[in-house]
């Protein structure tokens, strides 16, 4: 059964919103989040990516941790972020085009993430995970959601759906043509009644977010040890979540680039290439168009690429992913890459950038072949969850991205 809870979100003033929210902190660098910010002191990048308020300091070093402290306690000063009295449910809506997709702002707890009840699909990153747990840490709060999804549960959608006919507190347009609704849940008997048919769902599934689950599971443990008193209710005990149903979901692919062709000459790297993968050159960018199709970019030209019969087994749910094909077949036999984890090599680009930013990054000279890749799907990602399997990192990319800032959870 999952768990969840309501609590006491700090949010921006209304008039504020579209000033404070912000992209995901993992989905820029820090060149990109000093861009973004520039001229908005309301933007949440203050607080998510503090670094840009110390330039040339070290992204980890401690003084970037106390200035997203000491940013979160200036908004909450100067008024841009205000908490609610009492402990309510928000609901999250998101339009991209066609694409709708309306969440259960919640807090979600720690043990159920411990136990299993929350399914993971990927391994962390021990530097990545670290910093999540240091910046949760001092800023005591959650600042960023995690981005879960659920078996769709039609009594759920409409108790959702009935708090979305509401007027919204916050509804505005990000520059990326995404807009953005907010409603708040205030009604004791719909939050029972969430919370009750929350818990007769099994299981939770980490969409976007490893890192950050990680990271609360980790905070608690660190109050806990501190805290003699510790009660098991405290609010550390809980993290800040969005959980979306699964027939709302929205994944896109998650290319790949390589700096280097691993000391082989282009003619080499075709031969090696060639002994598991069929490839055909072409006029124009390929985006794959179904499974075990790839499209690759090398020296101004786009290749075809199909895995020939044989080159993996399509019985083993993880070896038939697309992106063991290619990391099994291509990225760690021929360019060398055997963690993709933490080999400085390959760079993962998120769909939402198209096939223009891998062309740009090769022809940049930075980066040597890139690879599009058709998108895992949800089912593929439930199912081996389920089976308590994991997926090759960066399997999947979400689209749209929540916003971060509109609801942050304290800790205390």
């Amino acid at each position: 059964m999952a768990f969840i809870k309501p609590f006491k979100a700090l949010r921006p003033k209304q008039q504020l919103a579209d000033k404070v929210a912000a992209l995901p902190y993992d989905v820029m660098s820090t060149e990109e989040a000093v861009e973004m910010a520039a001229g908005n002191p309301y933007s949440f990048l203050h607080i998510s990516r503090p670094e840009i308020d110390l330039p040339g300091e070290d992204i980890h070093a401690e003084p970037v941790y106390r200035k997203g402290q000491e940013n979160l306690l200036r908004f909450l000063a100067e008024g841009v972020l205000e908490q609610d009295a009492e402990e309510y449910y928000y609901v999250y809506r998101q339009k991209m085009g066609d694409i709708i997709q309306t969440g259960l702002v919640v807090c979600a707890g720690v043990d159920d993430y411990q136990d299993g009840t929350i399914k993971k699909h990927e391994l962390t990153r021990a530097d990545k995970e670290e910093d999540r747990v240091k910046h949760i840490d001092y800023l005591d709060a959650n600042d960023e959601p995690v981005f879960y999804t659920y078996k769709n549960d039609p009594a759920i959608t409409s108790l959702v759906e009935k708090a979305a006919s509401a007027p919204p507190v916050y509804d505005f347009t990000t520059d990326d043509g995404v807009s953005h609704t907010l409603w708040i849940i205030t009604d004791r008997e719909w939050i029972t009644e969430l919370t009750a048919r929350f818990a007769a769902i099994p299981t939770l599934y980490v969409a976007d977010g490893h890192h950050r689950s990680a990271a609360a599971s980790r905070v608690r443990e660190l109050r806990k040890a501190r805290n003699s008193a510790h009660c098991g209710r405290e609010e550390y005990n809980y993290f800040l979540t969005v959980i979306f149903p699964d027939n709302e979901m929205n994944i896109m692919p998650y290319n790949r680039v390589v700096k280097d062709l691993n000391g082989l000459s282009i003619t080499e790297f075709m031969a090696r290439l060639a002994e598991k993968f069929e490839i055909s050159p072409l006029a124009a960018p390929l985006k794959p168009e179904h499974s075990h199709q790839f499209g690759m970019y090398l020296s101004g030209k786009w290749y075809e690429l199909l895995p020939k019969e044989g080159s993996f087994s399509e019985d083993d749910a993880v070896v038939r992913l697309d992106v063991s094909i290619l990391q099994n077949n291509l990225l760690s036999p021929v360019l060398g890459i055997r963690n993709p984890r933490t080999d400085q090599r390959i760079q993962f680009v998120g769909g939402i950038r198209g096939l223009d930013e891998l062309v740009r990054m090769v022809d940049s000279g930075e980066h040597e072949v890139a690879f599009a890749l058709y998108p895992t799907s949800m089912k593929e990602l439930m199912e081996l969850a389920d089976a308590d399997k994991i997926m090759p990192p960066k399997s999947t990319w979400f689209e749209p991205k929540l916003r971060s800032g509109l609801f942050v959870h304290l800790l205390k």
